[in-house]
């Protein structure tokens, strides 16, 4: 069965085996990041909808897991926003009914938290991994380029407000940027709405490879590692906080479909391809090709090069 919505399942250093649902087409997202390995938005919203076929995802996952696959999560992610899909409480709901072997998770930029049906939705997941990058008006601006509804007040209060009623995890990812969100008032900023919001984790997170503005640069893991210092010295309550940016470890291309890995590298050693070429040449998921990008990147076998119709990848000569 070709599958529309489903992705992987690909093996991640966070979430181990995991089965990705993607719950909007591409690129439909509150938020436009500078950073974003994905591409550029082109749909900038905060429109709830049934964005896709509810029933196709239903029968597309039945058909994978009547084969009864070994995984640690399912996971609502993909190339955009998850949360905007408006019936995403029914497939919670129909998949911890129907599958209750699986752990859920959902990847979300959080922006849409502060809308009470979405917030009830994901009280019933097992793991959110909400992002926070900013708290500052003028760094959400820079940084995340959001709608112009979004209210970064109302995104952090939504996350101290989901801590007390949540009974899973919840892992806070922020992305570093230079110059960005690292100075004194941004960090204190953010141990502020940390300490309110007390995450089971922090994960620091910083540019593996090229995102949507030239001009967003790789943070050096010393600077990483002393903006973690400066997290565990001054966090309220116990925490983990780990760097997450740049793990040789995280994705192994082996463990990847070898059909896909040896697609891609048959087409880019022909002619350089943006993510978004392979993904629709080889009628594979985005993020499936993203994922196997990212380690090959990794693994030195190939290289990325911006041009003015975004970023193309070429075997590394």
């Amino acid at each position: 069965m070709n599958y529309k919505h489903l992705f992987g399942p690909v093996i991640s250093r966070r979430l181990g085996v995991s089965l990705g649902i993607d719950l909007v087409p591409y690129k439909v997202c509150p938020l436009n990041c500078v950073y974003c390995e994905v591409g550029e938005t082109t749909d900038l919203t905060i429109e709830k909808k049934e964005y896709v076929s509810y029933d196709e995802i239903i029968s597309e996952l039945d058909h994978f897991i009547s084969n009864n696959p070994k995984l640690d999560y399912i996971t609502f992610s993909g190339s955009g926003e998850p949360t905007l899909f408006s019936r995403i409480g029914d497939m919670i709901q129909y998949i911890k009914a129907t599958y209750p072997q699986y752990k859920l998770a959902l990847i979300t930029n959080s922006v849409m938290l502060p809308d009470y049906e979405v917030f009830k939705n994901v009280l019933d997941l097992d793991l959110i991994m909400p992002s926070l990058d900013a708290v500052s008006h003028e760094a959400f601006q820079v940084m995340n380029r959001p709608n112009e509804q979004v209210v970064i007040e109302d995104v952090v209060d939504a996350l101290v407000e989901l801590r007390p009623v949540f009974n899973g995890q919840i892992w806070l990812e922020i992305f570093m940027i230079e110059s960005v969100n690292d100075s004194a008032e941004e960090l204190k900023l953010l141990i502020d709405a940390i300490n309110r919001i007390k995450p089971d984790r922090v994960q620091l997170n910083s540019l593996d490879r090229p995102g949507v503005e030239a001009w967003v640069k790789m943070m050096s893991r010393g600077r990483l590692e002393e903006i973690k210092s400066y997290f565990v010295n001054n966090l309220e309550f116990d925490t983990q906080i780990e760097i997450i940016a740049r793990a040789k470890t995280k994705v192994d291309y082996e463990n990847f479909n070898a059909n896909l890995v040896d697609q891609i590298l048959s087409m880019i050693s022909r002619r350089p391809c943006t993510c978004k070429d392979l993904s629709l040449t080889l009628n594979s998921h985005i993020n499936e090709v993203n994922k196997v990008l990212h380690s090959l990147l990794t693994k030195e076998k190939i290289e990325a090069v911006r041009e003015e119709r975004g970023t193309f990848y070429r075997i590394k000569g």
